[in-house]
């Protein structure tokens, strides 16, 4: 390892709330904007979009997954911010498998988060392009696609001040919307206004068909789509290093999590399904639109489709960020190459930046050329890297808390709760959710396509941990 490369550990190891720059990075990112960082980490089109088609599969019984999922992440967030309390670092979970389960976890760890943003960047800036083409249908999606990653990887680029302002205003669209969804479903079933105010009811519940109209087992199907409506969450742990006091406000961001899934996810679906029965929602149409449109509001399909563009940009510029710290991360350990290392004059990593910014790009030439296939086998492996992840945060924190009973490192004082009970709950918890994509001949190609992307890894760390020859051997060589 170079002097540079332990100066890098070193500054990452400060504590939370120190005065110096972690990593090399700028504290640019203020209480108010991680707070929405994290909020819109929680909320994505998911929500927005894809929850009418969960909704038409299992019906109310999509309120206790997202319930039940919600808990999980708060376990798994709990004990990244304690991991996070102990040594905080924009390397975040790969720097903790590092530590905690040596090199190859660690590489394999930054390089499948990379690729988790990288694909889902491709796949939410191609939305955002459908999503403009709303308004300017003779335009090609592919042209409005780019535009968007250029305004947002040039965004990135100036400061992080910029990222952080960008993330806050597509949070605070996202999080209105959904309040005032709402505030007006609380006033149909209060006061009975609108075209569907006579038939709303919570009665809906459970009186059409049931609380499980399909069955327990349909329900637990849906359950690997609710917990990958949540990918992103982890993303309040890859500011540590440019937080300003990031002791009180990452603390603030984990503690509330609860609270805003309780309101974002398993509120809003409470009142769409009060509002109306399951049954009459259509899948490929935003509930939103359809609730939105119940009383009457002009242009209730516009205003959605400008939220759910507002979250796929959201998505996409959350992903340039993470995947420009993630691939810089990987540089300093000599695991990617060394030009990624470096940092800008604004103390940005501008190589890593650039290069993940061009990998996205080639999804909006794949989206061309195969809009529906390409994009099937990239996203699989998306999906998997996030219960890798969260695996490896969970089972990191494990070592961790062991390590700190043994007298070898030091306690941190934000602490998991009921760890380690918790940590093997959630474990089994992700490991269940691969179980159920396994008994799934549809999601089951995901986890072919992760088992070949970890070959590719051990294949890519062997090379690039190959050891050089020394002079003794060149010499050798030459006789």
């Amino acid at each position: 390892m170079t002097s540079s490369q332990v100066d890098e550990q070193h500054d990452g190891s400060e504590a939370l709330g120190g005065d110096a720059p972690a990593e090399g990075y700028q504290r640019g990112l203020n209480g108010r904007q991680v707070q929405m960082i994290a909020i819109g980490g929680a909320i994505g089109t998911g929500l927005f979009y894809g929850s009418s088609t969960s909704i038409a599969n299992i019906g109310p019984s999509l309120i206790a997954c997202y319930a039940i999922a919600g808990v999980v992440i708060f376990f798994i967030m709990r004990a990244l911010g304690e991991l996070l309390t102990y040594r905080p670092t924009s390397g975040s979970f790969a720097d903790y498998a590092r530590e905690f389960f040596g090199p190859f976890a660690g590489f394999v760890t930054g390089w499948s988060y990379w690729a988790l943003w990288v694909t889902a960047c491709m796949s939410e800036v191609t939305a955002a392009g459908h999503y403009i083409n709303y308004w300017w249908p003779s335009v090609p999606v592919w042209t409005t696609a780019a535009v968007a990653l250029v305004v947002l990887f040039a965004a990135n680029l100036v400061s992080v001040k910029i990222f952080g302002e960008l993330e806050f205003w597509f949070s605070t669209i996202k999080v209105t919307a959904i309040i005032a969804m709402i505030v007006i479903g609380i006033g149909i079933l209060t006061f009975g206004f609108s075209s569907v105010g006579d038939t709303a009811s919570v009665s809906h519940l459970w009186a059409d068909g049931g609380f499980a109209p399909n069955g327990a087992w349909q329900a637990m199907l849906a359950m690997q789509g609710v917990i990958f409506a949540y990918l992103g969450v982890e993303l309040v742990g890859i500011t540590a290093g440019e937080a300003e006091n990031p002791k009180q406000t990452l603390r603030k961001a984990i503690n509330t999590l609860p609270v805003r899934i309780g309101i974002f996810y398993v509120g809003s679906l409470i009142v769409i399904l009060s509002v109306y029965s399951w049954t009459k929602y259509s899948p490929g149409v935003s509930p939103f639109v359809q609730v939105f449109a119940a009383v009457g509001i002009p242009g209730a399909a516009g205003i959605m489709n400008f939220v759910i563009l507002t979250a796929a940009l959201s998505s996409c510029n959350s992903g340039i960020y993470s995947t420009g710290r993630m691939l810089r991360g990987l540089a300093v350990n000599g695991e990617a190459p060394k030009a990624a290392a470096r940092l800008s004059g604004r103390r940005l990593p501008l190589p890593a930046l650039v290069a993940s910014a061009l990998v996205m790009g080639i999804g909006v030439i794949v989206n061309i050329v195969s809009p529906d296939k390409a994009f099937l086998y990239i996203t699989s492996v998306a999906t998997c890297a996030g219960l890798w992840t969260w695996a490896m945060i969970l089972s990191a924190h494990l070592r961790y808390r062991a390590k700190v009973r043994d007298g070898l490192l030091p306690a941190a004082d934000f602490r998991m709760p009921g760890a380690p009970v918790t940590n093997w709950i959630a474990l089994a918890a992700l490991a269940s959710v691969v179980g159920l994509m396994a008994s799934d001949g549809d999601t089951r190609l995901g986890l072919y396509v992760f088992a070949v992307w970890l070959v590719v890894l051990a294949i890519g760390y062997r090379l690039s941990h190959r050891k050089a020859p020394s002079d003794r051997d060149l010499a050798l060589d030459r006789k």
